[in-house]
């Protein structure tokens, strides 16, 4: 097959928690070797581009800042590029409140201040902030990070972004007027400016059925969907969402290549 870029997921794909997935760095650097164009496109919104692409390089891989897409810098370029100036209230992390911050979108702390309402994993969730979320969400807009449910990690999966999005969204009885990350348009329209190549001449490769293989599906593009996540393969024979190939893990994308 002639594919002249790759979309690599993160989590679930590369890595799991803090441990390389066997063979990941191998097959990024025999992609830099082959000349093909790389980007890691990621619906984990707590660190921003330079200190993912950071940590990753710690572990090995061979990537940059420039390499690196998040859900968090999507909402960020969002939120500062459609409600320019509007109070801005954070469900979410540290991360997530610096890119905002970067994009001069004012946050505010008091939900009746809030024109926007941003909501994104949060690990120190609580009852308290939920109320306030809500609040806040009287008259504002509803802007949610990502849909991932659960995160992949070494044991077993842990909530992400989309389980703080539902409890807001149930209590509010109203759903996000924008979803960023993957599969959303935004996401679609990112993988389109940043890499070389159109349709098949892309490679979209995840652990997520609902998002990473939605997203290059929905896009045109070739999917791989890898077994190192989420999803197993009677996962895969059962969707709607069906991607092109199924690998076993990501140290599997050179030979398919």
């Amino acid at each position: 097959m002639t594919v002249r870029s790759v979309v690599l997921d993160v989590d679930g794909t590369l890595v799991r928690g803090d441990e390389p997935v066997p063979g990941a760095i191998a097959t990024v650097d025999r992609l830099r070797e082959r000349g093909v164009d790389l980007l890691l496109l990621s619906n984990n919104p707590t660190e921003t581009p330079a200190d993912y692409a950071a940590r990753l390089a710690d572990l090995g891989f061979a990537v940059g800042p420039n390499d690196v897409v998040t859900s968090g810098s999507l909402t960020a370029d969002y939120v500062a590029a459609e409600y320019p100036g509007a109070a801005t209230y954070l469900l979410g992390e540290a991360g997530l409140r610096e890119m905002l911050a970067a994009r001069g979108v004012p946050l505010v702390t008091d939900p009746d201040r809030a024109e926007v309402v941003v909501a994104s994993i949060d690990r120190e969730f609580t009852y308290d902030r939920l109320r306030d979320a809500l609040w806040a969400l009287d008259g504002a807009a509803f802007v949610a990070s990502d849909p991932d449910r659960t995160i992949p990690a070494p044991d077993r999966p842990v909530p992400g972004s989309g389980a703080i999005v539902a409890a807001l969204a149930e209590a509010a009885d109203r759903k996000p007027d924008a979803t960023l990350g993957k599969p959303g348009r935004t996401a679609a329209e990112a993988v389109e400016s940043r890499v070389v190549g159109r349709n098949e001449e892309v490679l979209v490769v995840g652990d997520r059925l609902d998002t990473d293989i939605a997203l290059g599906e929905n896009a045109g593009l070739t999917t791989a969907l890898v077994l190192t996540g989420v999803t197993t393969r009677a996962d895969a024979a059962s969707s709607p969402v069906s991607p092109d190939h199924v690998l076993d893990s990501v140290a599997d994308v050179d030979a398919l290549l």
